[in-house]
């Protein structure tokens, strides 16, 4: 007998009943209806479907669901706390990091994953680990100086810790 593959989703545990080769991206809105993470091209060319899979950047848009059975999955949903936003979406908003806004919570994905592997990176670590992102608001001095003052605010707190 096989056995129904499992996902935890920002901490849930949840069954994955969508139809094998189900995208993620799919699963996670229609099944789950966390929202914030977005379809932009479906082809693993704009960064907007990013989410995180075991901590790293992965694109929604074109992974098989069913593949991912027993991972942790971590959408923008899942980086606040009961305690409030996360560093790096407080620095986002302090910055005024975004304008239209389709393409941050890939972005924020991805500077999660930078921050956890790297939580002092230099300008251009952060403009690497960005680069797979379009975003066309030309907001990208203000989303990489919302990621260098959310290091710069996590350091801090550990210090502080």
């Amino acid at each position: 007998m096989k056995t129904q593959p499992i996902l935890t989703i920002n901490g849930v545990v949840r069954p994955l009943t969508a139809a094998s080769g189900t995208v993620l991206l799919d699963v996670l809105r229609n099944d789950y209806g966390l929202m914030a993470t977005r379809f932009g091209c479906g082809a693993e060319s704009c960064g907007a479907c990013i989410v995180l899979v075991d901590g790293k950047p992965v694109y929604a848009c074109t992974q098989p669901a069913d593949s991912l059975s027993g991972v942790s999955v971590t959408t923008l949903e899942g980086l606040a706390t009961a305690g409030g936003l996360h560093p790096l979406q407080q620095a986002f908003i302090d910055e005024q990091a975004g304008q239209c806004g389709y393409c941050l919570s890939g972005i924020l994905m991805s500077a999660k994953a930078l921050l956890d592997l790297n939580p002092t990176p230099s300008r251009a670590d952060i403009v690497a680990a960005l680069d797979r992102h379009l975003c066309r608001c030309g907001a990208h001095v203000r989303i990489i100086r919302a990621v260098e003052r959310a290091a710069a605010a996590m350091a801090s707190k550990s210090k502080r810790s």
